[in-house]
């Protein structure tokens, strides 16, 4: 099976720092801890990047076109600005579930617009950091049908 890519939007650099009443404690490097643990546990592979760059996240994206069985993707700020993403997803021709460690929809009425779901196979939003290993575990299950 090709690996599966996860990508991680603006600011998820910052996890464990910024804004912690409303993200959590959990690190960054946490998250990908967790992810490496569930990827062993279910016999997969994955590639873990974080941007802050809308064209560099644009670039991940269409290289996983070629060289990887699904996308999780964490679009942060892009989520409700960027139509090139949803557009570089659409073209992808891949399963895709986005992720948010927030609830989206209980937050500030601007943040409830995703393009990102217009593309999505499946959206995990208010499990925290849970949420990548949801999306983890589902995404090797999607993927083993195929």
């Amino acid at each position: 099976m090709k690996p599966i890519k996860i990508i991680n939007g603006p600011n998820l650099n910052l996890l464990g720092l910024r804004e912690p009443h409303v993200y959590g404690s959990a690190t960054l490097s946490d998250i990908e801890a967790l992810c490496t643990e569930i990827a062993s546990d279910l016999g997969v592979d994955f590639e873990f990047h974080q941007s802050n760059h809308e064209g560099v996240i644009i670039d991940l994206i269409q290289e996983a076109r070629e060289r990887c069985s699904g996308i999780i993707l964490n679009p942060a700020g892009f989520t409700s600005t960027s139509i090139a993403i949803l557009d570089a997803l659409l073209a992808s021709d891949l399963p895709i579930i986005e992720v948010h460690i927030t609830n989206i929809h209980r937050r500030e009425e601007w943040r409830h617009l995703s393009y990102v779901s217009k593309a999505a196979t499946a959206i995990i939003a208010g499990a925290g950091p849970q949420g990548y290993e949801l999306a983890l575990r589902h995404m090797s299950a999607l993927v083993a049908r195929s």
